[in-house]
């Protein structure tokens, strides 16, 4: 049979990787392997080698994608190296070096392949000395054509800086449209802003369940109320206030001769998050539009389905409306980092919106071309000896639970003050929270975070909390298990508890008076987090102002919820999905990013009056 699906993959033209090992056996010594390789199938999503385990045995590929991948502790950052094709080999290198593997390798679509564990090919070189030889010699000149390719990828990201033409002509048909956009009135625009939220927000219970399906995390019904936010919110902030053309006069204002004139900045490129890809996708929409730009998107491709299917309904929209099509595109198909490169690099791009991972956020700005990026959220919540414990905890636990904890602005940490410790614990569990017990923190330890990356485990992210509590081993509660909260000792603040927890776990440290509580907020935040949101529950504004001036964040939020709060649903803050964590976190801007972020503002400057005549 072996040769049969060999003589297959070669008349489809497979990759010259197995190509040697074929032409070199005989049928008959083709038969003698066929019987040492076990068939193996694998369903789409399954792990088939681990990144970091051992590497005794390596896979044929006869059907199916497999695809390699490295772990990322950022949720938002890809860590895909590349895709495997049938006709290739899969596991080699540990197999020869029999150092751990250095990837993980998914069942990217269904998979048949075939097992040869490094037993096999040891029997085969006793037994069957050339079948043996050939073998290795096949896997060897495998794993040589893998590093020549890999060589030549990373001259090609080094030195080569010419754009792939499909990536031109993205850039240039958005050119072409945002020009032919910038005319239009604000009335003209707003209508139009109007009927796309319109038709997001009718379509926001769809979206989010197809996020939560294609994705795997999250809270349906919470990621509708996003989608409903991101949509009919951010237009009600957009809508009437001047985009274009002259502005406010500073004469006006103060009595200067001082005119301010709005233009467009061209061709933004926007980067969507898996964790909100609906919501962040109409957001920049929108916020781009006002501004008269054109806006490319690429999504991660854990939500590429849902990130077609809103684009389409928003260009449906444009259609309609009589504006240019072409003012907003992504890239439909699996992207790739070099791809991505392309586009933030591409001299047509005028500004990147980078929401996402740390590193590709950093690549944004590493490209050469202006970026606005956010930056990883650790918001510390501080819980202070005159909070109300019952209402801290209905803020904390309506928040933290809030698409379960999805939102890098939510609540990471609680820093509770030691005389209202016990009042405030109890309201967590009136509220839904299961308070971890020693025994329970001490398996929750061990089981939720990878010992690796010292961050929560990515299957753990955007997970309910009932489903984290059983496989970690937590205790069934009276009612059902809304959040988990971890007490633990300030010491933890240096490990995994004392990091971003995109879920709804919360660690809980406890502190004695003011300024303990103070130092341990700052802790928390510098342990990748300066920059985004704090929380505090008080009653004192001596307090407020205190926090509010030593502490590292752009988003100060006072008796509120982070999650809900740091995206400005029910406060004064500007409404939106990409939040600034100014040079704190070494970002652009401290601001919640809006369509003002997306102009160019010049100013008309003239005399009051007459200059006097020279004598």
């Amino acid at each position: 049979m072996l040769h049969r699906v060999i003589r297959h993959r070669l008349m489809k033209g497979a990759e010259v990787f197995t190509t040697s090992l074929f032409a070199e056996l005989s049928p008959e010594e083709l038969a003698v392997l066929e019987r040492y390789m076990e068939p193996v199938t694998f369903a789409q999503g399954a792990c088939i080698i681990e990144e970091g385990s051992s590497g005794d045995d390596c896979y044929l590929i006869d059907e199916g994608q497999v695809r390699l991948e490295v772990e990322q502790p950022e949720i938002d950052t890809d860590g895909v190296l590349g895709y495997l094709e049938p006709g290739m080999f899969l596991g080699e290198l540990s197999l020869l070096d029999r150092m751990p593997r250095s990837a993980s390798a998914y069942a990217h679509t269904d998979v048949e392949a075939r097992r040869l564990p490094a037993i096999a090919i040891q029997s085969l070189c006793a037994r069957h000395p050339h079948i043996g030889s050939t073998i290795l010699w096949s896997l060897g000149r495998d794993a040589a054509l893998k590093v020549r390719q890999s060589n030549a990828r990373l001259a090609q990201y080094i030195f080569d800086h010419e754009v792939d033409l499909r990536v031109d002509l993205m850039v240039s048909r958005a050119s072409a449209a945002q020009k032919e956009f910038e005319s239009w009135s604000e009335a003209r625009v707003d209508a139009l802003l109007g009927a796309i939220a319109e038709a997001i927000a009718d379509r926001a219970e769809e979206l989010a369940e197809a996020t939560v399906r294609e994705t795997g995390i999250g809270y349906a019904p919470d990621k509708m109320v996003k989608n409903r936010f991101a949509s009919l919110d951010v237009y009600h902030a957009l809508a009437g206030k001047p985009a274009s053309g002259p502005l406010e006069s500073e004469e006006e204002r103060s009595g200067v001769g001082v005119t301010e004139v709005a233009s467009p900045a061209g061709v933004v490129f926007g980067l969507i998050p898996m964790t909100n890809p609906v919501s962040t996708i109409v957001f920049k929409a929108l916020v781009a539009l006002k501004g008269r730009n054109a806006l490319i998107f690429s999504c991660h491709r854990s939500a590429s389905w849902v990130g077609n299917r809103t684009g389409e309904i928003i260009r449906s929209v444009l259609r309609g409306h009589g504006a240019p099509a072409d003012l907003l595109q992504w890239i439909r198909q699996r992207t790739s980092r070099k791809k991505t490169e392309m586009f933030m690099r591409h001299r047509g791009v005028s500004l990147i919106l980078a929401t996402g991972g740390v590193s590709m956020v950093k690549a944004a700005y590493g490209s050469g071309t202006p970026a606005i990026g956010v930056g990883p959220g650790n918001a510390p919540a501080w819980v202070c000896a005159d909070a109300d414990p019952d209402e801290a905890a209905r803020l904390v636990v309506g928040s933290k639970r809030f698409d379960y904890g999805v939102i890098c602005g939510s609540e990471h940490q609680l820093v509770v003050d030691a005389t209202v410790r016990e009042p405030f614990l109890a309201a967590l569990q009136t509220c839904g929270a299961a308070v971890l017990t020693p025994e329970e923190v001490s398996r929750f330890t061990e089981r939720a975070f990878d010992p690796k990356t010292r961050h929560l485990r990515r299957e753990f992210v955007g997970q309910s909390a009932e489903h984290i509590a059983r496989a970690t081993g937590v205790e069934q509660r009276e009612r059902p298990i809304r959040l988990l909260v971890a007490p633990v000792t300030l010491e933890a603040i240096e490990g995994p508890y004392g990091r971003e927890k995109l879920a709804p776990v919360l660690s809980l440290f406890t502190v004695d008076g003011e300024e303990e509580g103070l130092a341990a907020c700052k802790k928390i935040l510098a342990n990748e987090g300066l920059g985004h949101t704090a929380i505090i529950h008080t009653r004192s504004p001596k307090l407020v102002e205190r926090f509010g001036s030593e502490i590292l964040a752009s988003r100060v939020l006072v008796n509120a919820g982070g999650s809900q709060g740091c995206i400005g649903i029910g406060n004064g803050l500007m409404p939106s999905l990409t939040l600034g964590c100014g040079t704190f976190g070494g970002t652009s801007t401290t601001d919640n990013v809006s369509y003002t972020h997306l102009l160019n503002i010049k100013r008309v400057v003239h005399p009051l009056s007459a200059p006097a005549p020279a004598s």
